[in-house]
């Protein structure tokens, strides 16, 4: 753990796995991931993948996908694999068959057409369902490997983070969640060059 509060590169003690947040270090330049908080919803030897939390896009999910409700919810571009698939996740629990919980009481995928119907019969639990554009996937060791190499944090998630898709700044409330020693990178500028 850093001793100086404004060291900017701190120890980071918790291994990326599912249910957790991979936050970007403020020096990563992938103009995809920059600034970007990931949901991990998988982590093993053979790969990792999540969604993207904080890249929304100026489409309601009405906008591309037929016979849904009018419910406008919004869609994030949730990675670059995949990104022709609609995915979501929710707090709709065992209400989705084939669901799979990812962390306390957040789940991903399930029946699209018991979702569909769901939301049908009642719009107002849209908010409980966040949907995405693609996903951001990593082979074999890729993670580890950009781990190493100081591009992400990782951090622990939580439901008001992962299914609150209005939150201002999700990047830097996450980091300032994550204690004392991240808090500085919240406010490391975009462009240092500028300071």
């Amino acid at each position: 753990m850093a001793k100086d509060p404004l060291e900017l590169d701190p120890e980071n003690a918790l291994p990326p796995a599912r249910g957790r947040f991979l936050v970007s270090e403020p020096f990563l330049q992938d103009p995809y991931f920059r600034r970007t908080v990931v949901l991990l919803c998988d982590h093993n030897s053979e790969g990792s993948f999540g969604f993207v939390l904080n890249r929304p896009m100026d489409l309601a999910v009405n906008d591309l996908m037929e016979n849904m409700p009018l419910i406008g919810s919004p869609v994030n571009i949730g990675g670059p694999v995949q990104s022709e698939n609609l995915y979501y996740l929710h707090t709709l629990g065992p209400r989705i068959e084939g669901s799979i919980e990812v962390v306390d009481g957040v789940h991903m995928g399930g029946d699209f057409e018991q979702l569909r119907a769901v939301l049908t019969t009642d719009p107002k639990l849209a908010k409980h369902v966040r949907f995405f554009v693609g996903y951001s996937g990593w082979s074999g060791n890729q993670l580890d490997q950009e781990m190493e190499q100081r591009s992400w944090l990782v951090a622990p998630a939580d439901k008001r983070r992962i299914m609150n898709a209005k939150l201002d700044d999700l990047w830097a409330d996450t980091l300032r969640a994550m204690g004392r020693q991240f808090a500085p990178l919240a406010n490391f500028p975009d462009d240092p060059t500028l300071n």
